[in-house]
């Protein structure tokens, strides 16, 4: 059984109370990963053919009880703040529900593929997203969806360890007070120009942007565009400009899927 789920791209965020999940503005593109899932007498996962210990999506096949052989094809980086890590344990989850007729829910498959992610420290939310598709924000008072309908394009350098920056208490504190005031002041539905705009202002104030990141806004800007940086990766995605970033895209709007 095959699943896609699209990759995600975060423009903001902070950490929510409870610890587990966060706030943030996010977006559904439709680049992301494919699993596919069948059964195997111990668990086996391979990216791109080749054999990998990717944590969130053994996790989630262990809460559902499933052993299996997961392929997973991509067309987003790995490890750069598309949400590659959700996209292919939520993609796990709905491929192997099906393979094996677990008749789980869907809610139930998110918040598996959800905990799955906590436990591994490879993300905070990007499940939700990549279930609803579109644009969502989540301010504290329950999340909003809706659909831009901009091209998005994208370059990514590289990424950073997410596990890290979650687990530094002095960072996270500051990205939780300039995240929630970013959120705070952005409207019901932003254009995704004014939303990117806000998160650049966002990510220079808690001083993540690498020179190259901020080499590369410049470049957009100067162009007549506007840029940010995807949390977490060295990566910039950018609206209003088109063939300025290698990779083009658009927002996602069916959200995960069988195939």
């Amino acid at each position: 059984m095959r699943a896609f789920a699209p990759g995600s791209v975060t423009a903001v965020f902070a950490p929510a109370e409870s610890g587990d999940e966060s706030r943030g503005a996010s977006m559904a593109i439709e680049d992301g990963v494919v699993a596919s899932v069948r059964a195997a007498d111990e668990t086996q996962i391979l990216l791109d053919g080749e054999g990998t210990d990717f944590e969130p999506v053994s996790g989630v096949l262990d809460e559902l009880g499933c052993t299996a052989r997961v392929e997973l094809e991509h067309d987003i980086p790995i490890g750069c703040g598309f949400g590659a890590s959700g996209a292919a344990t939520l993609a796990t989850a709905l491929a192997a529900n099906a393979e094996f007729g677990l008749g789980r829910s869907r809610e139930d498959l998110v918040h598996a593929s959800h905990v799955a992610e906590v436990n591994a420290g490879t993300g905070l939310g990007d499940v939700f997203i990549q279930t609803a598709g579109g644009a969502l924000m989540s301010d504290g008072s329950g999340r909003r969806r809706w659909e831009p309908t901009d091209a998005i394009e994208y370059v990514s350098f590289g990424g950073m360890a997410t596990s890290e920056t979650l687990g530094n208490p002095d960072l996270m504190a500051r990205i939780g007070r300039v995240g929630g005031k970013t959120l705070d002041s952005l409207p019901r539905e932003p254009s995704l120009e004014r939303l990117t705009r806000d998160a650049w202002s966002f990510a220079r104030e808690i001083e993540l942007p690498t020179d190259t990141v901020r080499d590369t806004v410049a470049d957009v800007e100067t162009a007549g565009g506007a840029a940010s940086m995807a949390m977490l990766g060295e990566t910039v995605f950018a609206v209003g400009v088109e063939d300025v970033l290698p990779n083009r895209t658009t927002v996602s709007f069916s959200g995960a899927h069988l195939l």
